[in-house]
């Protein structure tokens, strides 16, 4: 592995632009912006190379951010150790939050992802790829509804967070379902879900019950793969690698995790729509991050980033200004009319 050139920035300073949340129960700060990794694993988003990612991991670092979500699978592992590269390279490595996820290793695959044993090998493997001691967080992979029932993946993840190997778990899901199933689970520190302008069914039926259970929330796709960061247009087209171009229709994993599962005609519409509600000085992708930070109960978004710019335009999302109740209200409107009834996949 390359690793970039870089002699990072001092910490932020306390006054910084980059606002905190708590985690949950957990009681540590995180950054309420943070990045996914899930593009600088160069499989399901086009190519990314090494120095590429390195710089773009530094950058939102210098930005603010502290929390950094990444998984196992993303890019076979690349995506774990490119995050362990940029913390050898950083002088402020412990003020970073790092979370990984499980269960979707195709080695040895489903059922026996799921076993004890597989479990706590694929947990070492993680350690050993991100180069620490303890996992700050591990999340179960949406994995499937009866895994999640059954609740024996996390009485495992329990007994290795009280061996030390991580210091809390949590659970990625794909529907409203499943993260109500796994709200039920001891010890749950975290749920990560789908929401964005596109996906508000959480807001009335998931969120209430995540903040009785003091339950963290982490937000996975807050910009719908791109789209709502309004750059794209008809004639946009994309890598072959590159998710969005061929899972627009659920062909090779959750049509969910591709746009959010609208059309992609229908989102480039109702992006216009969207367009002259942002303020004068924000991009769109801020704006559209800045809904998601308005909500209470939300704890940290984790938009990708491809490029070290994206990862400080992103950032600076959590500055901005509040966007005004008339505006949420338009916005929902506009969502219960358009966007709701035309959701491809799980929900």
């Amino acid at each position: 592995m390359v690793s970039a050139t870089y002699t990072p920035n001092p910490p932020a300073p306390k006054d910084s632009n980059m606002f905190h949340r708590t985690f949950g129960k957990d009681g540590r700060s995180v950054s309420e912006v943070g990045i996914g990794c899930w593009q600088i694993g160069g499989t399901e988003w086009g190519d990314v190379t090494d120095d590429q990612a390195l710089r773009t991991l530094h950058a939102a670092a210098d930005a603010g951010i502290t929390f950094i979500d990444t998984a196992d699978i993303y890019g076979g592992g690349r995506s774990e150790r490119l995050i362990g590269t940029f913390l050898r390279e950083r002088s402020d490595r412990d003020r970073f939050f790092i979370a990984t996820k499980l269960g979707r290793r195709s080695d040895p695959g489903w059922p026996e992802n799921f076993s004890p044993t597989t479990v706590r090998q694929h947990t070492e493997d993680s350690l050993q790829r991100l180069g620490v001691e303890a996992l700050d967080l591990t999340q179960t992979h949406c994995l499937p509804l009866g895994e999640l029932r059954g609740h024996a993946v996390f009485e495992t993840l329990a007994n290795l967070q009280q061996a030390g190997k991580i210091r809390g778990f949590g659970a990625s899901v794909e529907t409203v379902d499943e993260a109500r199933q796994c709200l039920e689970v001891p010890g749950l520190r975290s749920l990560q879900i789908i929401f964005n302008i596109f996906r508000q069914q959480p807001i009335q039926e998931l969120f209430p019950l995540a903040v009785e259970r003091g339950v963290a929330l982490i937000i996975r796709l807050p910009l719908a793969s791109g789209m709502l960061a309004g750059k794209f247009s008809k004639e946009s087209t994309f890598a072959a690698t590159d998710h969005r171009h061929f899972n627009r229709d659920g062909e090779s994993f959750n049509v969910g995790e591709t746009f959010s599962g609208v059309p992609w005609e229908l989102g480039l519409e109702v992006v216009e729509q969207f367009r002259p509600l942002v303020p004068n000085g924000a991009t769109m992708a801020q704006w559209a991050l800045r809904w998601c930070l308005d909500h209470p109960a939300v704890t940290v978004v984790i938009p990708g980033a491809k490029h070290p710019e994206q990862a400080r335009q992103n950032a600076a999302s959590s500055d901005l200004a509040a966007i005004p109740v008339e505006t949420h209200q338009h916005i929902q409107a506009i969502f219960e009319q358009r966007i709701r009834p035309m959701i491809k996949g799980k929900i």
